[in-house]
């Protein structure tokens, strides 16, 4: 394969989304796969850092709504909620959100077989010289 140009990369439309029937409220939702910076932003807001900056404890309560908050988004891609509106969405019915969690989950990489695999690919072989700036 070719190397990429940053040119390249930045255009690249790299984001996956798919549609899904949700009979309970009366039609079909778009989700969305996180960004990296949306990812990351959603994943700090999972942790309580102590003074010394390391990870005090996890901070669970509406990590559902949370990222479905992110991840709902409309024909536009435009997101339908925003962080203030992730009590309202987590007060939806539990399966339901449960359901589309794990969509979300998959299309933004972070279930536990994702990360692993990640983890796993990481460590590309290098051949030649590398330069970095």
């Amino acid at each position: 394969m070719a190397l990429l140009s940053k040119d390249q990369i930045a255009a690249a439309d790299d984001r996956r989304w798919e549609e899904h029937d949700v009979p309970e409220w009366g039609g079909s939702v778009r989700l969305l796969g996180l960004s990296g910076t949306e990812r990351n932003a959603y994943q700090a807001s999972l942790v309580v850092l102590g003074p010394n900056g390391s990870v005090q404890k996890m901070n669970l309560a509406d990590q559902t709504a949370k990222l479905l908050a992110k991840s709902l988004v409309d024909e536009n891609f435009d997101r339908l909620f925003s962080d203030k509106d992730v009590k309202a969405l987590g007060a939806k019915n539990g399966a339901v959100l449960q359901r589309l969690f794990e969509v979300a989950q998959r299309l933004s990489g972070l279930r536990k077989e994702d990360v692993e695999a990640a983890a796993g690919n990481s460590e590309a072989a290098q051949s030649g010289a590398s330069t970095s700036d």
